[in-house]
């Protein structure tokens, strides 16, 4: 799938694919991602495997992760070329969204 067609499908992604992506930063299994998500959000957000299980599957899918490694039971995955592209169009998306949220929050106070 060329890259205008993902970042059409994905942007603007959904908070548990970012959170999926951000998480493959270094190659993970599934749960290790679970684990690494709870952590960076403070235990905000707690993936359920089937939520993770079926992003990952999609992704995968899309070409935006790969399988790195097929270890006992457990798939590692790692982000593509593709993948980084898309993580960097949606933190451009959110740094612009947080910039335009601060410069207008007084407003709503």
């Amino acid at each position: 799938m060329d890259i205008e067609k993902i970042l059409k499908k994905y942007i603007p992604m959904t908070e548990t694919a970012f959170y999926i992506l951000l998480s493959l930063t270094k190659p993970r299994h599934g749960y290790g991602i679970v684990k690494h998500v709870e952590g960076i959000s403070k235990s905000r957000i707690k993936l359920g495997s089937g939520t993770v299980y079926g992003t990952l599957t999609k992704m995968q899918k899309d070409g935006i992760i790969t399988v790195f490694a097929d270890e006992e039971r457990k798939i590692v995955y790692e982000v593509t070329e593709i993948g980084k592209k898309l993580m960097t169009a949606e933190i451009n998306r959110l740094k612009e969204l947080h910039e335009n949220a601060r410069k207008y929050e007084e407003d709503f106070l």
